[in-house]
């Protein structure tokens, strides 16, 4: 590539040109990562939904993961981010039977084999659009690895995994109550369903007692279509005015059924009359009722919510239609007593938003205490650190009180449960064992049984349900690396090293992960079986007004389009700079706008020096000569010219890098972002350049040259420093330079080395003394409107020899910078006059222009800033003479708090001096 640099940044034609590049050429092969620091760093992609594409969420994870990733890679451990999707159960399957609706035709028309070949065509054909999108924004996964839930490969682990836990007695057959969704026809688990307040009403039902004319018991209800499936009505043991009906029964309105009235301590006296009907085909609470006293099981509905044959003349109508009629009935009969309005919580289906129906059904579903209390145990021995401290105590409590898993799913697409029912003595037979075998292309179970292991019949039928989408998501660390086979994956990169994923899916996904693997994967300990040593639970990205985003609502935000506009760096640098742990971002524009600023600053800083570079051609010198990898090595070249500012520049290299490490560490991105911006665009373009721009063009060819390396030395670093976090711009600026021999990317080079041989504590207090002398001329200039272009002449006093010292060898910079004529340098203190002025505890400057002062506004910024140092100064002191801090606070900090009160405390006479002097 050329090193010629077009004049505007544009982010669009650079990003597809490198995505594509890095695709096409395998880059990110776990096998390509050097692997020399002796660490291995693994982590899997949280599969998304074949069905899905990218949104802001997704950009967030993304992001976050790549930047660890690329930063592993760089730091030469051998590092693999495993991609893949997941089969997406009833997401997929709605899709399709929408696209089959359009011809008219139902799944059932077809057939469970054909429909079966209808979504697999899908998926080839529209499926997986996700993976173009994360291919495009150069995610940097190992995509010769991917894997999909439904491959032969990882259908055999979830064979092998129901098989051992059935073995095991932890899955179970049974029928209970379930959540019911009438839109996706299917069985779903407590943590699918979305809970929400809603205004409803409260009807309170007259059930006539038996044999006692004109008694009545009344009962609350918000839904009267359940009433038809009651099977008793229960009062509390010790409610008095309700004793006296025990052993009677009433008369179920509208259905003529006589049910007994029981007593049982669920009964909460205080809601609505204190009498509640019994439903337990209807209501979880319900169920645990009958069961404990016997009660028949009226299933009211049908499976797309319409009243079945048991609802008598009311079958056929829609739950809500229903409704209606059942309440008018009522009412032209006298039984209803009031109706009151009633604010109660809905459940609602996570995917089709449709009102969920507790239904009892017979289901399968996992045992998860016994799974539960070592994955509760490893979180509590840290075995998994799980950050931030927050959701471990939510983990925790979530574990404590888990419910057992629903995890059939009434479905044709997906992993089919391997069990099969004989025809005549109705006993489960389990697949033989978990092979696979290949029909049209696609995996189904291999080992059908052939008779029954109890009567020996041989009209055997396989279980028609599929398994939780989330089953063989539970598998995803160990099973994508070849479990239940002892691969090379799987001894090189289990237990992964982290997870990150959002809070949304800590239940879904991450705990039932832990579980199990726990239960599954082979190890003598619990740390070898863990399915990663980390969790990093991520925030959301909310709306500019702190809202969350919704597409309904008209709230959500297309990452692409943010992308398209201001460049995928930009968007991904907004977002990491933002990603503080336990915080929510919010997605403003102005942000973003940031954001593409740092791009532009960059780009034309880089343009700037190979702009200017064919002034030191021209003394014929190479570039190969100033910014080979060889002669980078060796920076800081301290040129005759004042060395001062590469030192400097090196020094300030080596705090940040090891600043950075720290952060990423610890998941601290936002801090590492920022850390990253304020060296490049502060030290490296605000300062650096412009300290050494006279050296670049300077005619002394040793120092020129001099001046050269070390800036492109500091560039390169800059651009690796920076690479994890905006990796095509930086990809594209450093192919401007020579590289070693084979050297392909940026991406497989070092991460810039902590060098403690190039920390120079000196040159950072020098470099840092000129600095505040700049900036303090430059804000009198700015606040006595003086023309940014003018120099003007400057008093400068301190009693510091060696600050003298340094501001006579450093003349030129610190009048150039602060645009100054002179300076007039003297040892001692100014004497305060009607000019302005800045002083610290190691020196005074005062611009010396022959305008008048602005008295009354220099006595109010005087007083401001005596006021800020006032209050700082005492807060210093408090902890200081705070013996708990002195304690444990390292010695270190002590001195650093001490030194620094004594020079606000200098500062702070200087203020009140100079206020009296003007008073």
């Amino acid at each position: 590539m050329g090193r010629e640099i077009p004049k505007a940044y544009e982010p669009q034609e650079i990003e597809q040109r490198w995505a594509k590049a890095w695709f096409d050429g395998n880059l990110f092969r776990a096998e390509n990562s050097r692997g020399d620091s002796g660490r291995t760093f693994s982590i899997a992609l949280p599969p998304p939904n074949v069905t899905g594409s990218i949104h802001i969420g997704h950009m967030l994870e993304h992001t976050l993961i790549d930047m660890l990733v690329r930063w592993h890679r760089m730091r030469g451990d051998r590092t693999l981010w495993l991609p893949g999707m997941d089969h997406a159960g009833i997401a997929t399957q709605f899709v399709v039977e929408r696209m089959l609706a359009k011809e008219g035709i139902k799944r059932q028309d077809l057939g469970r084999e054909e429909f079966e070949r209808r979504v697999w065509k899908w998926k080839a054909e529209s499926g997986g659009v996700i993976k173009g999108q994360m291919i495009r924004l150069g995610a940097s996964c190992d995509w010769t690895r991917e894997r999909f839930t439904l491959e032969p490969a990882l259908y055999r682990a979830v064979l092998e995994a129901f098989l051992r836990l059935y073995r095991e007695g932890l899955i179970y057959r049974g029928r209970y109550i379930v959540n019911w969704c009438p839109r996706c026809m299917t069985a779903i688990s407590d943590l699918e369903v979305v809970h929400a307040e809603r205004q409803g009403k409260l009807w309170y039902i007259r059930y006539p007692v038996v044999g006692a004319t004109g008694e009545y018991l009344v009962v609350a209800t918000t839904r009267p279509e359940t009433t038809l499936g009651d099977t008793a009505v229960a009062v509390h043991p010790d409610d008095e005015r309700y004793q006296r009906f025990a052993d009677k029964k009433v008369l179920l309105p509208l259905m003529n059924r006589e049910i007994p009235v029981i007593a049982d301590t669920y009964v909460d006296r205080e809601f609505g009359s204190g009498v509640v009907k019994i439903t337990p085909a209807h209501d979880p609470n319900d169920f645990e009722v009958g069961k404990r006293h016997s009660l028949p099981e009226i299933d009211v509905m049908t499976n797309d919510a319409h009243m079945s044959a048991a609802a008598g003349k009311y079958a056929g109508l829609d739950r809500y239609e229903a409704r209606k009629k059942i309440v008018a009935d009522l009412e032209e009969l006298g039984l209803i007593e009031r109706v009151a309005d009633h604010t109660h919580s809905v459940g609602t289906c996570d995917r089709c938003k449709t009102e969920i129906e507790p239904r009892i059904s017979t289901q399968w579903f996992c045992k998860m205490k016994p799974l539960a209390e070592p994955a509760k145990q490893v979180v509590l021995d840290s075995l998994i650190e799980v950050v931030p401290e927050n959701q471990r105590t939510i983990l925790l409590q979530w574990l404590e009180n888990i419910r057992d898993w629903c995890i059939s799913r009434q479905l044709w697409w997906g992993h089919r449960i391997p069990i099969w029912h004989c025809a005549e003595c109705k006993e489960m037979v389990p697949a033989i064992d978990s092979r696979v075998e290949i029909v049209d292309g696609h995996a189904r179970a291999a080992s059908a049984p052939v008779k029954c292991s109890k009567c020996g019949g041989s009209k055997l039928t396989q279980d028609t349900d599929v398994l939780d989408t989330w089953f063989s998501s539970a598998l995803w660390p160990f099973s994508t690396l070849g479990w239940p086979d002892e691969t090379d994956d799987l001894r090189t990169f289990y237990p992964t090293s982290l997870l990150i994923s959002g809070y949304d899916i800590l239940f879904f996904w991450d705990a039932r992960m832990i579980m199990i693997a726990l239960m599954l994967y082979p190890g003598a300990a619990p740390a070898d079986r863990i399915p990663f040593r980390r969790l990093y639970v991520h925030s959301l990205v909310r709306t500019a007004e702190g809202a969350k985003m919704s597409k309904t609502k008209g709230t959500g935000v297309d990452p692409l389009q943010l992308t398209e506009e201001f460049g995928t760096d930009a968007l991904r640098y907004m977002l990491a700079s933002m990603a503080a742990p336990g915080t929510d971002i919010l997605l403003r524009e102005d942000r973003i706008l940031g954001a593409r600023a740092f791009a532009n600053k960059i780009w034309n800083a880089a343009r700037f020096l190979f702009v200017n570079l064919e002034k030191i051609e021209a003394q014929g010198v190479r570039l190969e000569e100033l910014a080979s990898p060889e002669i980078r090595a060796q920076a800081p070249y301290l040129s005759p010219d004042n060395a001062l500012a590469h030192r400097w520049i090196f020094s300030r290299l080596a705090t940040v890098v090891a600043q950075v490490n720290d952060a990423l560490e610890n998941f601290r991105f936002h801090e590492a972002t920022q850390t990253i911006y304020h060296f490049f665009w502060g030290d490296f373009c605000d300062w650096y350049i412009e300290w050494v721009k006279p050296q670049l063009i300077a005619t002394d060819r040793e120092t020129a040259i001099a001046a050269w390396r070390n800036i492109f030395a500091a560039l390169e670093a800059a651009l690796r420093l920076l690479h994890p976090v905006m990796p095509f711009l930086t990809e594209e600026l450093w192919h401007r330079l020579p590289h070693r021999a084979g050297a392909g990317s940026i991406a497989l080079e070092k991460f810039p080395e902590e060098a403690q041989e190039r920390s120079d504590a000196a040159a950072e207090r020098e470099m840092g003394t000129l600095q505040e002398i700049i900036i303090a001329a430059r804000n009198i200039r700015a606040e006595m409107k003086l023309d940014p272009k003018r120099k003007v002449g400057a008093d400068f006093a301190t009693a510091d020899a060696a600050i003298r010292k340094l501001v006579e060898e450093n003349i030129e910079p610190l009048l150039r910078l602060a645009t100054l004529s002179g300076l007039q340098v003297s040892s001692g203190h100014l004497e305060a006059a009607r000019r302005a002025m800045r002083s610290s505890a190691q020196f005074d400057l005062r611009i010396a222009y022959g305008e008048t002062l602005d008295k009354k506004a220099e006595t109010a910024r005087l007083k401001k800033e005596s006021a800020r140092l006032a209050k700082d100064i005492e807060s210093k002191k408090s902890r200081l003479a705070d013996d708990s801090f002195r304690q444990k606070a390292p010695a270190e900090i002590v001195r650093s708090m001490e030194a620094t009160l004594a020079e606000r405390q200098i500062e702070y006479q200087k203020l009140l001096d100079r206020l009296a002097q003007l008073e």
